[in-house]
């Protein structure tokens, strides 16, 4: 499967998506978004995918926004159209039932910061920088911005952040709780992939559970506490539980099957 604007590696079970437009500092346009979807389709489909890694290419830039000139001349019905296939496609990424972690090196701007959050987790590079500009446009994040920063960092500080436009460092992000970690850039790949591995050495099935309930949470329609109860007790009809336990009871390490 061949793609314009991504760069896709899969190895040893982590699927690397690096958006590659370095001229435009990986900046978010409508061809990328539908390159995401088709790639996260793949990783849908394809069981050698266990994990997805999202980062930017180059050192400037995960991704520092949308791309402006694109939409600079839109009506107020392709702009609609617009934020909603963006949240169509960060709502997948949030809900994807394998873990995905966003590696976050230079400007994670606009989209590029939405879609870190749509992720499942996120750690930094010394040198990235957070934000949401859109204020200064005249707009507001359209990728569901005002919906997740909350989530992340708190009603006060997110709303400082989207009415300032201001860009915060990694030190900060990791402070208001936007970043589970800093690093320095030759080492935040392989520090992703370490977490992701560690990660993939888990129940698939108990994994899927912990994205269905944790979302369920922040879900106005779904009552967390209920999920959490149907999905823990689902988990001890697997074989997943079954191998988890007599691995403990034998002191040795489980081998999960994902069934």
């Amino acid at each position: 499967m061949e793609y314009k604007n991504l760069l896709v590696e899969l190895e040893n079970g982590i699927l690397t998506i690096t958006l590659n437009r370095p001229k435009q500092l990986n900046a978010l346009n409508i061809e990328t978004f539908n390159e995401i979807n088709r790639v996260l389709k793949f990783a849908d489909e394809t069981n050698e995918v266990k994990a997805i890694l999202f980062t930017g290419s180059g050192e400037k830039a995960f991704i520092a926004g949308a791309d402006i000139k694109e939409f600079s001349n839109f009506s107020v019905k392709q702009a609609k159209q617009l934020s909603k296939n963006g949240h169509r496609t960060f709502r997948k990424i949030e809900k994807f039932k394998k873990p995905i972690l966003a590696a976050v090196n230079g400007f994670a701007l606009g989209g590029g910061l939405e879609l870190a959050m749509a992720c499942h987790f996120r750690i930094a590079s010394d040198n990235a920088k957070f934000g949401q500009p859109e204020v200064n446009l005249g707009l507001i994040p359209g990728y569901a911005g005002t919906q997740r920063l909350p989530m992340l960092i708190g009603k006060g500080n997110a709303m400082e952040l989207l009415m300032t436009g201001d860009m915060i460092d990694a030190q900060r992000a990791k402070e208001l709780g936007l970043v589970n970690s800093v690093t320095t850039q030759e080492e935040l790949i392989p520090t992703a992939k370490k977490i992701l591995k560690k990660i993939m050495s888990k129940s698939p099935l108990a994994i899927n559970g912990i994205i269905k309930t944790v979302n369920a949470f922040y879900n106005k329609n779904k009552n967390g506490f209920k999920t959490e109860v149907d999905v823990f007790g689902e988990s001890f009809g697997t074989d997943d539980f079954k191998e988890g336990v007599s691995a403990f009871m034998e002191k040795r390490k489980p081998e999960f099957k994902g069934k």
